[in-house]
């Protein structure tokens, strides 16, 4: 059975696919996709069992990333949450697989890394990589009763002291919005000992998705304090990044614009608050998704081949790198580094 390669970024058979696959996610998009080649100059690249000239039907996609830092790799995709595959037939993605292990020698890849929701690459000889959980909440229940399933003391209160507070919460994309969002990002980061996300991402985000995109800024006496950044693809909206002013926490201006998110979310049509991946070990993060009654999953970063001891001796050390880099020279880090770690 052939394998193709397609260009997703201009085959409208993928276009075609994302819009109208039940399992299709914002990071299946074009607009996502060309976020990436704009910021990062990664090459999206698809692979399936279609001949041209027909519906596609059993397809991957990929960005193939070149770095002299971490070196080349195929990933599916980076800075996704998640990224499951298109296609019932297991011989198909099995057929795909074997072709893409068989091009691996050729171009150099490191390893070829995939990112499903639900695992099956166990049986093309990908081993597991990384572990991390995901948070889902279902907001089909009535307004009034998923206000009840938040968590009474973090979370209901949170809100209710926002709106006492007389917090003003706004949305939109714009220039103004994006450097109000980034500001309060750089100062989380610094807060994290992490170097933020260069600010071409956010703006090629804006650009590339359009208003799938949305910014949600909370505002105390017109200083903005808090802010979320959330992506929607059909009836899914996603909390992608987060930031806020920690003096200002006792406010609860993140609990109330995740409130509106959700009321907003529901008034498009979606029926799941996407809360996005969590580390193992980052029990604060894993403990505030859980307040909201989100439900918790699995899910497996996958890899062939497994990498050996030197490979994840470099790999730790550049994470290391960008964690514990001086704050006078975090943003110019984050320009950096972000494009050789997706």
């Amino acid at each position: 059975m052939p394998v193709y390669e397609f260009d997703p970024l201009t085959d409208p058979r993928w276009t075609e696919l994302v819009d109208h696959h039940p399992t299709a996610s914002v990071f299946h998009t074009t607009g996502w996709l060309q976020a990436l080649q704009r910021t990062y100059g990664y090459r999206p690249v698809g692979y399936t069992t279609s001949p041209a000239g027909t519906a596609l039907r059993t397809a991957v996609v990929f960005c193939e990333i070149r770095s002299w830092l971490t070196g080349a790799r195929l990933v599916s995709l980076p800075f996704s949450d998640h990224c499951d595959h298109f296609g019932e037939d297991g011989q198909q993605l099995a057929t795909i697989c074997g072709e893409i292990k068989a091009e691996r020698r050729t171009h150099h890849w490191r390893y070829v890394e995939m990112r499903p929701l639900v695992p099956w690459l166990d049986t093309c000889a990908f081993t597991p990589a990384e572990h991390f959980w995901v948070h889902s909440l279902d907001l089909r229940p009535a307004s009034d009763v998923l206000f009840r399933s938040f968590h009474h003391d973090s979370v209901q209160r949170k809100i209710r002291r926002a709106e006492r507070e007389g917090l003003v919460c706004a949305e939109g994309r714009s220039e103004e919005f994006l450097r109000a969002f980034y500001e309060l990002f750089w100062v989380t980061r610094r807060r994290h000992r992490l170097p933020p996300q260069p600010f071409e991402w956010f703006r090629n985000l804006a650009l590339c998705l359009g208003p799938a995109m949305t910014i949600r800024i909370a505002k105390h006496r017109d200083r903005p304090i808090a802010a979320i950044m959330t992506l929607r693809h059909g009836e899914t909206m996603v909390y992608k990044y987060g930031a806020s002013e920690a003096s200002f926490h006792r406010l609860g201006g993140v609990h109330l614009l995740f409130w509106r998110a959700i009321q907003d979310a529901r008034a498009q049509g979606c029926v799941t608050l996407d809360m996005g991946r969590s580390d193992l070990r980052n029990t604060g993060l894993l403990t505030f998704k859980d307040r909201w009654g989100a439900a918790r999953s699995s899910v497996t970063y996958w890899r062939f081949p497994p990498e050996g001891r030197v490979q994840r001796y470099v790999a730790c050390r550049a994470k290391q790198a960008v964690a514990h880099v001086p704050n006078g020279i975090r943003a110019a880090a984050g320009r950096l580094l972000y494009k050789h770690i997706g």
